[in-house]
């Protein structure tokens, strides 16, 4: 464990957003810039430190905990921060990509930069505490965080329809989360419980669990709620459109993390409280995620000619295959969503950076508008096409194992929907080749050729290649090495979860 003089979570959460209140009290432009790099770059470096000192044989219980008083406890609130396998690779997730979307921000000459890096930094800020977080309440709290700059973003400093993507995407989450906070309310309500801690909640539930019908209405509410911020089919329209509008680091933060909050309160909560109700959703979770997001959605995002799009209609199909491990309801699916979330957020975020970079080159996104680009820009021709790899699944990279695990997982539940699944990648492959051959290869179009002769083009910054190697990076560093992910998801999961089989009423703890 870490053997550090201070909590390393809690100064995670904490430097973001003291450096985004140091901005909002009027710290020089100069200073602001500054102290970005230290708020961006530390959450991330803690998060590494954290992961790297992780032990290897933890169980499902938490470490690395510490607790602060609110002056909530009468209320069983208070501060309670901690990691178990579940939560540790996504707290850094939150860093990797936090850090990456920030050295983009500060290189980006967004206007009121300022204002624009203070918000991405309460975002960051945010992300960190949601996974960080054991209580229930602050689990919550911190997503609402993160998601009010989300809005304010989108409606500024937004492209296209940023001001209905911006209202769209306030309307489709704040549903969301309200239909969570009931979900998770009545949890603590319905238990006896005396604290929001996800740990007394669990022992709680273990000694006396709720009735099947208790947990059926509030599994109900936690899946909707929790799936339409993670944008479930039919309630996923918010997501391409948001993320269309969205400028790129705030689009690299929400799609890459901040999406990830719906899977993992799944994982992390109402599968272990509420082990029946699950039982009873399963079938229809698993239908409106093989047909709604893996089929229909991904046959829209074939569709696609607008880059931007294409690149979050394919994010919202990609969730279809998280929400199918978790519908497996074993420790085998479970896990292989967590490596899935882990690897999406990388990969997405990437091509958010990558989408916008070749937008600054052709002044469109229209890819029809679009060619031969990789002969102006090979750096940015090779990681788009290595990113596109990436999310279609070639091995090498991290989304592989994420999505061979569901697929295992899924055969076991149900072969139609595993044939289903696999049919998605074919479909990832024709989008995704298809995205790559447009922008990079064959005969430049007119219209591009106007845009070169006008700007030259030039190949990826530093400023733009830096943040888009550590994502690259990362991706290949799993892919290569998915123990680092897999075996603390393990330790976490094997414990209390069947590897295949049916749902045990109760969970062990």
């Amino acid at each position: 464990m870490s053997q550090l003089p201070f909590d390393p979570l809690l100064l995670a959460i904490v430097s973001p957003l003291a450096v985004a209140l140091a901005i909002a009290l009027g710290l020089p432009k100069r200073w602001s810039v500054k102290l970005a790099y230290v708020g961006f770059a530390l959450p991330a470096l803690l998060a590494l430190h954290t992961w790297w000192h992780f032990p290897a044989d933890a169980d499902s219980s938490y470490v690395f905990t510490s607790e602060y008083s609110t002056g909530l406890d009468r209320f069983g609130i208070a501060l309670h921060l901690g990691l178990n396998g579940i939560s540790m690779p996504l707290f850094a997730l939150a860093g990797i990509v936090g850090l990456a979307a920030g050295l983009y921000a500060i290189q980006s000459g967004a206007e009121r930069l300022k204002i624009y890096l203070m918000l991405l930094l309460i975002m960051q800020g945010g992300l960190m505490g949601v996974f960080a977080s054991i209580d229930v309440f602050f689990f919550y709290f911190f997503h609402e965080l993160a998601l009010i700059p989300t809005f304010i973003m989108v409606g500024i400093w937004g492209g296209r329809d940023r001001n209905y993507a911006a209202m769209k995407m306030t309307i489709y989450l704040t549903l969301g989360a309200m239909l969570s906070l009931i979900g998770l309310i009545a949890i603590y309500v319905k238990s006896g419980a005396t604290s929001f801690d996800l740990i007394a909640l669990r022992h709680a539930l273990a000694a006396q669990p709720l009735s099947a019908a208790v947990q059926k209405y509030a599994f109900g509410l936690l899946m909707f709620g929790f799936g339409i911020l993670v944008s479930l089919w039919p309630l996923h329209t918010w997501a391409p459109l948001g993320y269309g509008a969205a400028p790129s680091s705030a689009a690299m933060l929400h799609a890459g993390v901040l999406k990830k909050f719906g899977l993992y309160g799944l994982i992390q909560v109402a599968l272990p409280l509420l082990p029946l109700g699950a039982m009873q959703w399963v079938t229809v979770l698993a239908t409106l995620a093989a047909v709604g997001n893996v089929l229909v959605v991904g046959f829209i995002t074939m569709a696609q000619r607008d880059l931007k799009q294409m690149v979050g209609y394919s994010s919202v199909m990609h969730m279809g295959y998280a929400f199918l491990g978790i519908a497996c309801l074993t420790s085998v699916g479970a896990g292989g969503v967590v490596m899935l979330m882990v690897a999406h957020g990388l990969s997405v975020a990437l091509m958010f950076l990558l989408a916008t970079c070749v937008h600054h080159r052709t002044h469109t996104f229209d890819m029809n508008e679009m060619g031969g680009l990789a002969q102006k820009a090979p750096v940015l021709a090779a990681l788009f096409v290595a990113a596109t790899m990436a999310g279609i699944g070639l091995p090498g990279f991290a989304n592989f194992w994420g999505e061979l695990t569901i697929f295992v997982a899924l055969w076991n539940f149900s072969h139609a929907f595993t044939i289903i699944a696999v049919a998605g990648i074919v479909i990832s492959a024709i989008y995704g080749l298809r995205a790559a051959a447009k922008v990079f290869f064959g005969p430049a179009t007119g219209e591009f050729a106007q845009v070169a002769a006008d700007n030259p083009v030039s190949d990826l910054r530093w400023s733009e290649r830096l943040p888009a190697l550590i994502l690259i990076a990362a991706l290949l560093f799993i892919g290569f090495w998915p123990k680092a992910v897999s075996d603390p998801v393990n330790s976490a999961l094997h414990p209390a979860w069947p590897a295949s089989g049916a749902l045990p009423t109760t969970f062990d703890q």
